[in-house]
């Protein structure tokens, strides 16, 4: 029986795995070398040797692992891991050889459906496990072609954010995460660039998110969420340069009385003949033809 739909559904580790009271005497737990498994596809989740890990480990050494991993078998050999990498590093970490599993026969998008939701509800992810977890249980789903009861379309963006109780629309959001650069996308997991201005900046093509990494590393600009759609709505425009975006994102500090500009990136702009007079006299009247149009 279904719950209202206000309310989350968490799914449990047995469902995840498939484990019910029916198929319990048909799933085999297997002790399988370390070696022989190998981490899943592009598995969009870090794992860290952290105090969480040192717990896992401290666990594992007491009691063994609890819960099985679950595990498919790799057409090169081996297997491939579904849920269970935290567990892997432990038992490794712990001085094990081998780990309990169960052996599924999962296709590709079943395997990353389950990956995903048996990592979605776990402390501290980082926005961009989440973004990339999202977009390749996005994909999954789609080649599914999973429909409602009524025979129409799911909205797939929906069914992906449910196990994590996040919207159709914050998933679309978060998988707009995975088109920042690298050292975009780090600066969002840190903190210094926060979710709605990132979201902002995946608009921007790989060009212009340099021009932005460089200021903020430059200049230590931060990137407020009006600084990153007027980037946004300058990039569309195909008005979005170097020297607009050092601007743009100076306007913080000009609301203090100072704008630091770095020399060096402001002089290639110019001729070398080009005095600081004749320099600021150019950037005021690029700056009076900004504030025109906005």
């Amino acid at each position: 029986m279904r719950r209202p739909k206000k309310d989350i559904q968490f799914t449990s580790y047995d469902d995840l795995l498939g484990i019910s009271e029916n198929n319990a005497d048909i799933d085999k737990v297997l002790e399988v070398p370390l070696k022989d498994i190998y981490p899943f596809r592009n598995h969009p989740f870090y794992v860290r040797d952290d105090e969480k890990m040192a717990e896992t480990v401290e666990s594992i050494r007491n009691y063994g692992v609890l819960n099985p991993a679950l595990v498919r078998v790799r057409d090169a050999g081996g297997y491939e891991l579904i849920a269970g990498h935290r567990r892997k590093r432990g038992c490794e970490l712990a001085g094990k050889d081998t780990m309990p599993v169960i052996v599924r026969n999962y296709s590709d998008d079943e395997a990353v459906i389950i990956m995903v939701d048996s990592n979605i509800q776990r402390e501290n992810i980082l926005l961009s496990e989440k973004a990339f977890a999202y977009k390749m249980k996005m994909e999954a789903m789609k080649h599914q072609g999973i429909k409602k009861e009524d025979g129409q379309p799911a909205d797939t963006a929906d069914l992906v954010g449910k196990e994590a109780g996040d919207s159709g629309r914050k998933v679309q959001r978060y998988i707009r995460l995975t088109r920042l650069v690298p050292e975009l996308l780090e600066l969002v997991d840190n903190g210094k660039i926060k979710f709605i201005p990132a979201v902002s900046l995946s608009y921007l093509s790989a060009e212009e998110q340099n021009w932005v990494l460089r200021c903020i590393m430059d200049n230590g600009a931060a990137v407020s969420s009006a600084m990153a759609e007027t980037l946004k709505k300058h990039s569309e425009d195909g008005k979005l340069t170097e020297l607009a975006v050092q601007l743009i994102l100076g306007e913080e500090k000009r609301d203090t009385g100072k704008v630091t500009l770095p020399g060096n990136r402001i002089k290639q702009y110019f001729p070398k003949e080009y005095s600081k007079q004749q320099i600021e006299q150019v950037i005021f009247e690029l700056l009076e033809d900004w504030k025109k149009n906005h």
